[in-house]
């Protein structure tokens, strides 16, 4: 029961990730690094960082399925992987990817059990 709250929780964390990025894209430079440049740069974060996160978020809570939960974890841990790789061969250990890089992790193991 205790791992299935967390795993709702993280399911909703990836929806609220989503919402913010989708509400205010301009917003995520600070933490991604990423700078939306014109209208297209703006639709671009608000389409993957935004809707693909929130459709990734609800679908397990939608689904109600320990597959779709898992499914959710195992995007999260092949993220990490890429993530911690990129980080030491791009030299980018920086506080917020060490931050994301930990979520993910958490996030991941949780919804895989």
């Amino acid at each position: 029961m205790f791992i299935q709250i967390l795993q709702i929780i993280a399911a909703v964390g990836t929806i609220l990730t989503g919402l913010f990025s989708l509400l205010k894209p301009e917003a995520v430079t600070g933490f991604t690094g990423l700078r939306p440049e014109g209208g297209r740069g703006i639709t671009e974060i608000r389409a993957i960082l935004g809707g693909f996160f929130i459709a990734l978020g609800a679908a397990p809570l939608f689904l109600n399925s320990p597959i779709a939960y898992m499914m959710l974890g195992i995007a999260y841990l092949g993220v990490a992987v890429v993530r911690g790789i990129s980080m030491i061969v791009d030299k980018s250990i920086i506080q917020s990817n060490v931050i994301s890089l930990i979520v993910e992790i958490i996030f991941g193991v949780i919804l895989v059990i």
